[in-house]
């Protein structure tokens, strides 16, 4: 297999989509005034308005990572805790930077079927302990899709913000894939995200076609006071910030951010598929978004390594992860099915 043929490990391997990379390429002709004060980031900013329909605090980070940590840190002091699902991000793969942005807010973990938290796990830690003696619960983080690729419903969303409402909560979104789980649901943004009860979105780009770096949402404008000082502190407050924002206005315009979306979603449907009639191999959760879990022999995973091909085994649940990008071509799924087939 050549070298050049696009790989499975990460959504994170893809290039820049064209779109995007012409406004990074406007955004370079002229001086701009610095650290956010330019054109480009107001347009994307009132862009994001418009698209989530609310007027709402944007922010603009380098990474999911930093977008999460600064986000749930704002949501809590030092003696709360975070409630999310124990594959999520924040508590697998982000080396404790929510508690070291929080000044040490614990992280509880909750568990679900399919990657998901529910109502009754989250209630169950809520009330596990509610002496002075335990931090107390104050964010619930969910991830949308989730780290398995799953897609919250709409009506799970809700249940969980009733539950939410009922401890006195705050909600926050790991939206590292937002996109996907948007195209998957049909649904307008607003209706995943604030009209649920969501306080703080972390939208992805990275994994969407841009170069670098995620936008924040902060729906509650209060929630959003003094948010730009954590930006500064963090390393976060880019001086050059249109080459952050100005490729967003690339995604957006058109749906191109939804059309991404939908073909690592299709490619990875399409993937699902093929694998689920192959000996051996066993699809270990639903394709609903741009992932694809399988569990496979070891002698396999070596051979197709072998082969070149990319994918990671420690990620979710075991098994191997095969992530779908927003290039991911029909004919690279063909490649990887054939050479699956081969050493089967």
């Amino acid at each position: 297999m050549s070298e050049k043929v696009q790989q499975f490990a990460s959504d994170n391997y893809s290039g820049i989509c064209p779109e995007a990379f012409e406004y990074l390429v406007q955004a370079n002709k002229y001086h701009e005034q610095a650290y956010g004060e330019d054109h480009w980031t107001a347009r994307v900013c009132d862009r994001l308005r418009s698209l989530f329909e609310i007027d709402c605090e944007v922010f603009f980070v380098f990474n999911g990572t930093a977008a999460n940590s600064l986000s749930l840190a704002s949501l809590c002091q030092s003696y709360h805790s975070i409630i999310c699902h124990e594959m999520a991000h924040a508590e697998t793969d982000e080396c404790g930077a929510p508690e070291f942005f929080s000044n040490g807010s614990k992280i509880l973990v909750g568990s679900g079927e399919n990657g998901k938290l529910t109502p009754e796990s989250i209630e169950k830690l809520v009330l596990k302990r509610t002496d002075v003696h335990y931090p107390k619960p104050k964010v619930i983080s969910l991830t949308q899709s989730t780290e398995v690729g799953t897609v919250y419903t709409r009506e799970e969303l809700l249940d969980i913000r009733n539950m939410a409402d009922k401890y006195s909560l705050k909600l926050h979104m790991d939206g590292a894939r937002f996109a996907n789980a948007l195209a998957r649901m049909g649904s307008a943004p607003k209706e995943i995200s604030w009209q649920c009860g969501i306080d703080i979105l972390c939208l992805g780009g990275t994994k969407n076609g841009l170069a670098v770096g995620d936008a924040i949402l902060i729906f509650d404008k209060a929630l959003a006071e003094d948010f730009e000082y954590r930006c500064k502190q963090a390393g976060q407050l880019a001086s050059k910030m249109r080459f952050l924002s100005a490729p967003w206005l690339g995604l957006m315009e058109g749906d191109v951010w939804l059309k991404n979306a939908s073909n690592a979603n299709k490619r990875a449907s399409d993937l699902g598929r093929y694998l689920s009639e192959i000996p051996d191999v066993s699809v270990m959760f639903p394709v609903e978004a741009n992932a694809v879990f399988v569990e496979m022999p070891q002698q396999i995973i070596q051979a197709l390594h072998d082969k070149g091909w990319h994918f990671y085994t420690f990620i979710g649940e075991g098994g191997v992860r095969l992530m779908c990008s927003w290039d991911t071509s029909a004919e690279t799924v063909e490649f990887f099915i054939a050479d699956l087939k081969e050493v089967v």
